[in-house]
């Protein structure tokens, strides 16, 4: 597909016949016996995968999920010769601030439907007009409604390109960036290129962590804390990240062939969150925005697109892109825009403000909240919108 600046409507329609061959497919499911344990450490538990797969496959309705996306406004361009799938919402209040947000893995738009309202119309959100925004939300390359690469090297650096150029191309001069999980990575790689019109970023992970572990201030019980969850997630945490970071193909195979099969992978992402989906569907009680049909939006989302493998080869590239600059001894260039950082207490890893400062020096905002784990603005859109507000007030126009 050939480059052009063209961008198109889209709306989504997904045939009958489809979605009969999911519930089909889930019905025909093989299942492993029961785990040996009474936790989630040999993984994802029976007992909720099979309430997830009776759910979805008698109780669910996806033509709800097709309407609300369809309800906001969704179109598609071509950047780098891939197709960008965008929604986009203007907001009613004049002076609204641009601002692009990206989702993460196993995420998708839908993670970020609960934000739309809080971002673009705050008066009826507890905010006042001057907090509004006009919002950009993009699906990554290879995830959701967008075209996957089909070729290496759409790493985040990459994709961090292609969102600036595509705010360009909806005429935003001044605009902010935020992101949690991948797109906590996509939001920083924007930060470090600070391309024209980029004001300021926010990051609910923080992703740098990863590679600069050993150099992190480990003195305070806080820090320490934080340190030993870093540690537990790389030994005990680390199996879909490591699969997709050295074999995203492999595991493709069995995301793209079967939806319960997909279902349980993208739910062995954390344990905080795992419990909380968990909660959802054994006991009925969701925590948040986290609930039975938001789920399997997601995961429906992820099914109907057939993007397993193509949304974990961004791993791939992520691993290779930092072990080529450890290679090199290339630190990343410094972040040239404000930057702005939430901690949720309930992150993988719930960084203290000194972890913020060491990847971030000079620091323009940073809060600690009460709720809200790895999906904040999924499990908590109305905390991240205010967060979001707080840390972009002082970037705007006067």
């Amino acid at each position: 597909m050939s480059d052009d600046t063209e961008i198109r409507p889209f709306r989504l329609d997904t045939p009958e016949d489809v979605i009969a061959d999911m519930r089909r497919r889930i019905a025909a499911t093989r299942w492993p016996t029961r785990e040996l344990v009474t936790d989630r450490s040999q993984g994802v538990q029976l007992a909720t995968v099979q309430e997830l797969a009776r759910y979805w496959s008698s109780d669910y309705d996806w033509r709800a999920c097709e309407a609300k996306l369809n309800a906001l406004p969704q179109y598609t361009t071509v950047i780098d010769g891939v197709e960008i799938h965008f929604i986009h919402v203007r907001s009613q209040h004049e002076n609204a601030l641009p601002l692009i947000m990206t989702h993460g893995w196993p995420g998708s738009v839908v993670e970020l439907l609960g934000v739309v309202g809080p971002l673009t119309d705050p008066t009826a959100h507890g905010g006042t007009a001057e907090d509004a925004f006009h919002l950009v939300l993009p699906s990554l390359p290879g995830y959701g409604f967008s075209g996957e690469p089909s070729e290496r090297g759409w790493d985040s650096n990459r994709m961090a390109g292609a969102w600036a150029q595509l705010m360009d191309r909806l005429g935003y001069t001044r605009y902010v960036a935020q992101g949690g999980d991948v797109g906590a990575s996509v939001t920083d790689a924007m930060g470090r290129q600070a391309p024209e019109g980029l004001v300021g970023i926010h990051v609910n992970l923080l992703a740098g962590a990863l590679g600069i572990k050993d150099q992190l201030p480990a003195k305070s019980e806080q820090e320490r804390t934080a340190l030993d969850a870093l540690n537990t997630f790389m030994t005990d945490g680390f199996g879909y990240f490591l699969e997709q970071s050295t074999r995203p193909q492999t595991i493709g195979y069995s995301l793209l062939d079967s939806p319960v099969g997909l279902a349980a992978w993208m739910l062995d992402h954390d344990t905080d969150s795992y419990y909380k989906i968990s909660s959802a569907f054994v006991d009925g009680k969701p925590v948040g925005s986290l609930t039975r049909d938001s789920i399997v939006d997601n995961i429906t989302l992820y099914w109907l697109t057939g993007t397993g493998a193509s949304s974990a080869r961004w791993y791939w590239e992520f691993g290779r892109t930092i072990a080529a600059a450890t290679a090199a001894g290339q630190a990343p260039p410094p972040v040239s825009v404000p930057v702005g950082f939430t901690t949720f207490p309930d992150e993988i890893w719930a960084a203290p403000r000194s972890w913020a400062e060491t990847v971030y020096p000079g620091l323009a905002y940073f809060n600690e909240v009460d709720r809200g784990g790895h999906f904040a603005a999924w499990e908590e859109p109305e905390l991240i919108s205010t967060e979001v507000r707080a840390a972009f007030r002082p970037l705007r126009k006067s």
